[in-house]
């Protein structure tokens, strides 16, 4: 079950994983963000577009943002200029954070309908499942880019969710 805790410890996870990232992939120089070592969406620079795009295609079937004008075919590619990545992604994080420390407290219920480009026809799940998809293929990607930035000698830090500093908790 999902719950407005549960909802609010994510989002800050989140941001504090994408902090970590962006910080550490701040360090390379574009050729080494842009490099395509064989990852699913290419370079690093390609998977944080990608998680971006995703995470905006999501926000934006709850009516949070604009939908990106891209397909997913094009989503590695969607935001290609670095600082313009992560300004968006840093107040995407925080708009995140907002929306989700505004859920009635308990758990979190109902279903979302909406068309779903990749299967190309109208889906409905249940919200709980669009939360575990949501906050799980961010953790995925960037789990890819630790990777990617592993080949560059390049460490984020921790990133399991019980060693989240304590000022990050709800």
């Amino acid at each position: 079950m999902i719950t407005n805790e549960y909802l609010q410890t994510l989002s800050r996870y989140n941001q504090w994983q994408n902090n970590e990232i962006f910080k550490t992939a701040d360090t390379l120089s574009d050729n080494q963000r842009n490099e395509c070592h064989g990852a699913f969406w290419g370079s690093i620079i390609g998977t944080l577009s990608h998680i971006y795009w995703a995470d905006q295609i999501w926000l934006s079937r709850f009516d949070i943002i604009e939908a990106p004008e891209v397909g997913i075919k094009e989503s590695s590619i969607y935001l290609s200029d670095w600082n313009i990545l992560k300004s968006k992604r840093e107040a995407l994080d925080q708009q995140l954070i907002d929306w989700c420390d505004n859920f009635d407290e308990g758990i979190i219920k109902g279903n979302l309908e909406f068309f779903s480009g990749v299967l190309q026809k109208t889906v409905e799940i249940p919200i709980s499942t669009v939360f575990t998809h949501f906050f799980n293929h961010q953790t995925h990607h960037r789990g890819q880019v630790n990777a990617l930035l592993s080949l560059h000698s390049k460490k984020t830090g921790d990133t399991d969710l019980f060693l989240m500093p304590e000022n990050l908790w709800p």
